[in-house]
């Protein structure tokens, strides 16, 4: 695959070009270390470093031309565009490179704080379920038909993301249901993509490390709203008070669900235990494996966008029924002494909270023991408040370490502690090694008890200074289950 320069320059805010604009270009970068014979380098200010410190680099390498946006350059031989902001022409140019992919599937993107990986992955499953050939971009996996591509993080570079995209078309995909992270918002990475429909799940504390302020958060998030197109859907969550909020300057088709209020799809659970949950969902009733409010709030998503997208809401109904867990989230394992142990993602104080409200209503009268810690690096104001959501709803809680990156994980567990009070200390454990947290939560639990191990869900690494080193909390219940 070949475009010209200015093929790929449609749509961009051009500053000024050097060079021969019709140059052949075979491949665009913005790694200067990838860059080869044929490339064009798009020079990018990003949080660590900066591109246009690597543009000498990428022509040495082979990069014919130059996208930027910082001051002047010339280099013999080599096309130069200046352009207003390289950030998003970089979205647009990927988007050019690859003949516009998305306009050729229904793409489906969720924002929000909690249930994005847990709602696209559903929505993958069903649609492939009633026959549809169907894409995938979740921060768990990546999937295009079936064939699974790992993920890095909750939204792909551009150029990844473009490129995966082009190779569902090939691939015959209808449909793509993608995660959209506040980051990739803010870093304009999903620029240029037509979306079919949009969903909002809720809006809650974290990524302030990054955002600063909520206000900064909460408008990244409605700014992919804001650019859905007028023959796109805006489904929006009228259960969390920002639900409107996201959908009010928005040109698509505006609906709404509800667990509690008024709305265009409503659902209420009937009964729930460990195992599932009877729910009626627009009057019709079915029972799901899913238990919980908040995965009430996911299936109501997903059949809501399901009948946005014209399917028969009774064959919707009948193969939603029938979809399984999703990795990392609340993924149960069972084992001697009759210990279920859940296995959660969860890592904001919204998402701990949810998830240990599940277990404790429907674990009823069981022992409910919390394992948790908190990643380094990362928002710390949400860490005392975590440390009180855990001894609020558990009978026991271990702290431990999470991700603790360049971070002292003693200290992350001290600004956890700092948040509880003395009775609530007095019914936890500090211990920082993960595995011999997990190992004392299972081997000290009462028979019939209920263990949480969250934070981590489908990971299967930890992170310890700059090295991920191979752990996956699955694995280590399993290998303690052995021991009991």
């Amino acid at each position: 695959m070949s475009k010209r320069v200015n093929q790929l320059l449609d749509g961009i805010e051009i500053v000024r070009i050097d060079g021969d604009a019709s140059r052949e270009i075979d491949n665009i970068q913005y790694d200067s270390r990838k860059c080869c014979a044929g490339s064009l380098f798009i020079a990018v200010n990003g949080t660590d470093v900066n591109g246009h410190d690597f543009i000498g680099k990428a022509v040495e390498a082979g990069a014919v031309a130059v996208v930027y946006q910082e001051g002047d350059i010339a280099f013999e031989g080599v096309t130069a565009v200046k352009v207003a902001d390289s950030r998003k022409a970089l979205a647009l140019v990927a988007d050019n490179f690859y003949d516009h992919p998305s306009a050729k599937l229904d793409l489906v993107g969720i924002t929000g704080t909690n249930g994005k990986s847990t709602t696209v992955t559903l929505l993958y499953d069903l649609f492939t379920s009633l026959g549809y050939c169907c894409g995938l971009l979740s921060t768990i996996v990546n999937k295009i038909d079936g064939r699974e591509i790992p993920a890095s993080q909750t939204t792909p570079d551009p150029v990844s993301l473009n490129s995966m995209l082009a190779q569902m078309v090939d691939r015959g995909c209808q449909y793509c249901f993608m995660e959209i992270s506040s980051h990739s918002l803010a870093q304009d990475r999903v620029a240029g993509l037509r979306f079919r429909g949009g969903i909002f799940s809720n809006i809650t504390h974290d990524h302030l490390d990054y955002h600063k302020t909520f206000a900064e958060y909460l408008r990244c998030k409605k700014s992919f709203f804001d650019n859905l197109p007028a023959d796109a859907f805006a489904l929006t969550n009228v259960d969390d008070k920002n639900g409107l909020v996201m959908v009010q300057n928005t040109k698509a088709l505006t609906k709404t669900y509800s667990c509690h209020k008024m709305a265009d799809f409503r659902c209420r659970i009937i009964e729930e235990g460990l195992d599932g949950m009877l729910l009626e969902m627009d009057g019709k009733q079915f029972w799901s494996r899913f238990i919980g409010a908040h995965n009430a709030h996911n299936l109501l998503a997903v059949y809501g966008t399901a009948i946005l997208l014209g399917t028969d809401s009774d064959e919707v109904l009948v193969k939603m029924s029938a979809l399984g867990c999703v990795p990392g989230r609340l993924e149960y394992i069972r084992g001697g002494n009759d210990l279920t142990v859940a296995v959660d993602y969860a890592h904001t104080p919204d998402g701990l909270e949810n998830v240990l409200k599940t277990l404790r209503e429907a674990g009823r009268d069981r022992m409910l023991i919390c394992v948790f810690g908190c990643g380094g690096d990362r928002d710390r104001t949400k860490r005392p408040e975590m440390g009180v959501i855990a001894a609020k709803y558990a009978d026991r809680v271990i702290v431990t370490s999470d991700n603790p990156r360049t971070e002292d994980p003693d200290a992350i567990i001290a600004e956890i502690r700092a948040g509880m009070d003395a009775k609530m200390r007095a019914k936890s454990l500090f211990l920082t090694d993960r595995r011999e947290a997990i190992r004392t939560a299972m081997m000290t639990a009462p028979e019939g008890a209920v263990i949480l191990v969250a934070g981590k869900g489908h990971e299967d690494y930890q992170i310890i200074g700059h090295t991920k080193f191979h752990f996956d909390d699955r694995e280590v219940v399993r290998e303690i289950f052995k021991e009991l």
